[in-house]
């Protein structure tokens, strides 16, 4: 079993930042697969970054240049951080881990641009 938990969602302008953590009840280098996704209202869920174990990385043609997903391996705590945000970027977003053919989800964070 791997627990996640997301914060650090809120409310921020067009043009604001905003950086949302995921932590793991595992060590990050247990987990195959770690990424954010999010839902907005009458969408699909969506990959929005990914990182694997190795530290490879991929992000969504919509946020790539404005999103960046890291890691704190001492803390097992995996980050967003997201700049120039636009109100398309309006979401829950949740945490997602892959481990031992099974997949993992947090409750998610949700993110509202607006002014």
């Amino acid at each position: 079993q791997v627990q996640l938990v997301e914060s650090g969602g809120g409310l921020v302008q067009p043009g604001g930042s905003l950086t949302l953590s995921c932590a793991a009840s595992k060590s990050l280098f247990m987990l195959v697969t770690m990424a954010w996704f999010r839902q907005a209202p009458g969408k699909q869920r969506e990959l929005v970054a990914s990182m694997t174990r190795s530290g490879s990385t991929n992000y969504a043609g919509t946020v790539k240049g404005r999103f960046t997903i890291s890691r704190d391996v001492e803390k097992n705590i995996m980050y967003l951080q997201m700049n120039s945000l636009k109100p398309d970027d309006t979401a829950n977003y949740s945490c997602y881990a892959a481990w031992d053919n099974s997949n993992y989800w947090g409750r998610g964070t949700q993110v509202t641009v607006s002014s």
